[in-house]
């Protein structure tokens, strides 16, 4: 938002004199002034009035001075908000809507998981989500931290053991932590009880780490995410809904599933914590800013994924 400016009605008063001869020759006198000066500057002369103005001892001014310009309070607030989008290079998102009352996503506390890739939603919002842990580029919590974009993280206890630590801060800020499995297998390819260790070992740790035990559930590459023998382990280990995703960001655009290759109210978008080796010399923030360009011109806000789920009572 540009700075603007507003017109601030005056409480002042004009001068107050009594009606008479004087007070009339003097209008008279000074209204002809007037009219000369302005015909002079190439403006058409305003109409004199032919008499005193009406009005008793007392009554206000007729006319009074324009107010000089006053800075909307709001205006330094936006400006300072449009600065930080520029200093990454970015154009600002829309802001998101506040979180419904009535929760879409609605969790329960037994029996078999929900699979979703979207959320239910007439919401013009999208969702993004971190996933594995591998790149732990310091800018990019930098760049979360001006920004105030929400993402979900699923991290994979194995990629992120090394340094715990960095993600403490992203979550700080309001961001959550989930389970992504111990290291990374294409799940249907194991059997079930090496898939529940998978689920139950990353959820213990995460859990001990970050205080908060992660309520939803990727399994890697998606795979698997429909099979019994996974939706039984993550009923075993704790998560209860498994997350899949509608969107992939690659390093310069988004791998789109639907036809259109156009976002959609409620899409979950996957993206990963990745750098320039993966990501032929860009670098995360990099990648990520990006993302947020191709929402932007979409006209999406991003909101946060938990806001539209209800946790199992």
């Amino acid at each position: 938002m540009l700075p603007g400016s507003r017109l601030n009605d005056l409480g002042g008063h004009g001068a107050v004199e009594r009606y008479g001869w004087n007070r009339t020759r003097t209008y008279a006198v000074g209204a002809l002034a007037l009219a000369a000066l302005v015909a002079g500057c190439g403006g058409a002369a305003p109409e004199v009035p032919s008499g005193p103005p009406t009005g008793g001892a007392g009554s206000q001014s007729a006319s009074r001075p324009p107010a000089p310009p006053r800075t909307d309070p709001a205006t330094p607030a936006a400006d300072a908000a449009v600065a930080v989008w520029t200093k990454w290079n970015l154009k600002p998102l829309p802001p998101a809507p506040a979180p419904p009352a009535d929760k879409p996503l609605k969790l329960t506390a037994t029996g078999a998981v929900p699979v979703f890739s979207e959320v239910p939603t007439s919401d013009k919002v999208v969702f993004v989500t971190l996933d594995d842990g591998a790149e732990k580029d310091p800018r990019f919590v930098e760049m979360l931290t001006d920004l105030k974009v929400p993402v979900s993280m699923f991290l994979t206890r194995d990629i992120v053991k090394n340094d715990y630590g960095y993600f403490k801060p992203l979550k700080a800020l309001g961001n959550h932590i989930h389970n992504h499995t111990t290291d990374h297998p294409a799940m249907s390819t194991k059997p079930a009880d090496v898939q529940k260790s998978e689920v139950c070992d990353a959820q213990s740790a995460l859990t001990q780490q970050y205080g908060v035990a992660p309520m939803l559930f990727r399994p890697p590459y998606g795979d698997g995410a429909h099979t019994a023998a996974l939706n039984t382990a993550v009923q075993q280990c704790g998560p209860r809904a498994i997350v899949l995703w509608r969107e992939s960001m690659q390093i310069h655009d988004m791998q789109y599933q639907a036809a259109d290759k156009k976002l959609k109210p409620g899409d979950i978008i996957l993206a990963h914590f990745r750098g320039p080796k993966d990501l032929k010399g860009e670098t995360m923030t990099q990648m990520f800013g990006e993302l947020l360009s191709r929402i932007q011109e979409q006209g999406f806000a991003v909101a946060r994924l938990e806001d539209y789920i209800k946790p199992p009572a």
